[in-house]
């Protein structure tokens, strides 16, 4: 399993978006240029957003995009498997087709650990927590 670039760039951008949530909205030319992300290619990836319900649309000429719901409402897992499709490291076994011994004992013993060690992370994690905005007290701090 690799997160294509659909997925790293829909990430940044609700990052960017989380990050500057006290602003009305965020032109997509603007996260464009602070992310270092194509505006073409995130044009692409903000409508995909938008029809899931993580992000809204400002309409006009100054208008830009905001986040449509608290950032700690929006979990990574959900947001990846808009962008991806599913998580899964193999494809599941096709019901009712056969399964060597061998077969099975490398699914249950390598790959279906691998899948639930995945959404364990992704399914555990929203956006405020990424960004770490929910709780200033948890960010990391450094003595010298």
């Amino acid at each position: 399993m690799k997160i294509s670039s659909r997925g790293r760039y829909g990430i940044r951008l609700l990052i960017d978006l989380a990050e500057h949530a006290g602003e009305p909205h965020i032109p997509l030319a603007v996260v464009a240029e602070r992310k270092g992300i194509s505006i073409r290619y995130l044009e692409q990836v903000a409508i995909i957003l938008r029809r899931s319900g993580f992000i809204r649309s400002v309409k006009g000429a100054s208008g830009g995009y905001v986040l449509s719901r608290p950032a700690q409402d929006i979990i990574l897992g959900d947001v990846l498997r808009v962008l991806e499709g599913d998580m899964l490291v193999v494809d599941p076994p096709i019901p009712h087709s056969p399964e060597t011994s061998f077969q099975r004992c490398i699914r249950t013993a390598v790959f279906d650990r691998m899948n639930e060690g995945i959404a364990r992370v992704i399914d555990k994690k929203s956006l405020s927590e990424i960004v770490c905005i929910s709780d200033p007290d948890e960010s990391f701090m450094y003595f010298i």
